[in-house]
Parts: structure tokens; sequence; C-alpha cells
């Protein structure tokens, strides 16, 4: 939820200023600043909460805490590359590909009735990807439309 609200401030507010500053709505400018803020704003809670975000990743998956790390640089490098003009679409097509890669964990996480940020086992459960699913294709299709779609 966190997230959106994050992603939906950040465009408002950008479109405003954008408007202000150059008389046009540049709405595909204004979601990609607010799609970097809000990467910027999740990486920062992997830096946060490691080792409940490490629990969200299946068994199999070996270095844990090191791919909750590795994950951020990765959301971190993708904020700023949105930013630069010459590799928004490329940027585009890696971030939905990262969305998709990571879904599994939420679904993961959601079947342990994991709370990532307790580290605890009383999370919402499966409830939660009644939301996530939803919120998880808006993220697609908010970066395919903002950094792909010509």
């Amino acid at each position: 939820m966190k997230p959106l609200i994050v992603l939906l401030s950040v465009f408002i507010v950008v479109l405003l200023i954008l408007k202000m500053a150059t008389g046009n709505d540049d709405f595909k400018k204004a979601a990609r600043i607010a799609m970097s803020v809000m990467l910027l704003f999740t990486a920062m809670g992997h830096f946060m909460f490691p080792e409940g975000m490490a629990m969200m990743i299946p068994p199999p998956i070996p270095l844990k805490t090191e791919l909750v790390y590795f994950t951020a640089v990765i959301e971190m490098l993708l904020a700023v590359s949105l930013m630069i003009p010459t590799y928004i679409t490329t940027t585009g097509w890696i971030l939905i590909g990262f969305f998709i890669i990571l879904f599994p964990a939420n679904i993961y996480a959601a079947q342990q009735n994991l709370n990532y940020q307790t580290g605890d086992f009383d999370g919402p459960g499966l409830a939660y990807l009644w939301f996530r699913v939803p919120l998880q294709l808006i993220f697609i299709a908010w970066t395919y439309f903002s950094a792909v779609k010509k």
C-alpha cells in the first residue's frame, strides 16, 4: 500500500510542478519520476527490513539476505536509469521483467502469512494477494505506458 501511495502522490505533485514550470502536462515524465521515487522508496525497505524480506524468498534459493540487498541495488539503478532518456525504453522492459520475476516472492510470503517488517508470521496471508496482484499489474502497466510505449 505504501509504494502505491508514494507512486500516486509523487505523480500528482510532479505533474503539477511540470505544468507550472513548462505549461505542459507531461504525464509520461511525471509517471517515470514517480516510479523512480517509488523504486528508491522500496529499495530503502530492503535495507531497513533485510531479515523479513529474506524470509519472502522460497527455501530452494540460497543467499537470501544477499539477494535482498542485490535487488535493492537493482531497484536503485533502475530508478536512475528511468531518468536517462537514452535508456528509458530498455529500462522499462527490464523493470517489467523485474516486477514479474519478483512476484513469486510475494505469493510465497502470502502463503506463509509473513509480515516482512516484523519478520513474524502474523501477516495478512493469502488475502494480501487480492491487493498485491492488481498492484503488480498497475506497476507493470504504469511502466509500460510511461517508459516503453511510444
